[in-house]
């Protein structure tokens, strides 16, 4: 009955966790807006959702350290912060070629970035209101 109870909020915790590793990414592509060559990264977030919660056509293996630990997800990214994930970023596709080979499109990135910010905020919204609600449940109020 607990399993059925926090079976939501393991889905928004998947999210969670992705949301936060798009945001990463999305802020190192930011801080490289001028390095020369450099090459914009994005999650698919739809894809590595489908992948994390075994929904998808193709699911991401665990590896190294984090394959031992049953309650760790890997998330796509080059390595991901704590360097356990395959790599699974895409590149962006560039809209206007620059003369440095950089292709982070600076308008892009800050929606993308708020976008991302708006999304990460209500999945943190949802998460806290769940609880509240399962918490007065229990207490019968």
């Amino acid at each position: 009955m607990f399993s059925q109870l926090t079976a939501g909020l393991d889905f928004q915790a998947t999210a969670l966790s992705l949301r936060s590793e798009r945001q990463r990414v999305i802020a190192s592509n930011i801080a490289n807006s001028d390095t020369p060559g450099y090459a914009a990264r994005d999650i698919n977030f739809k894809e590595a959702m489908a992948a994390a919660t075994g929904h998808g056509s193709a699911s991401i293996p665990m590896s190294g350290s984090a394959a031992r630990h049953a309650g760790h997800i890997t998330i796509p990214g080059n390595t991901g912060s704590s360097g356990n994930g395959p790599a699974r970023l895409g590149y962006t596709v560039q809209t206007q070629p620059a003369m440095d080979n950089n292709s982070v499109d600076l308008d892009r990135e800050r929606a993308n970035f708020v976008d991302n910010a708006v999304r990460y905020e209500s999945t943190l919204r949802f998460i806290n209101g769940y609880s509240k609600t399962i918490l007065s449940a229990i207490q019968g109020q």
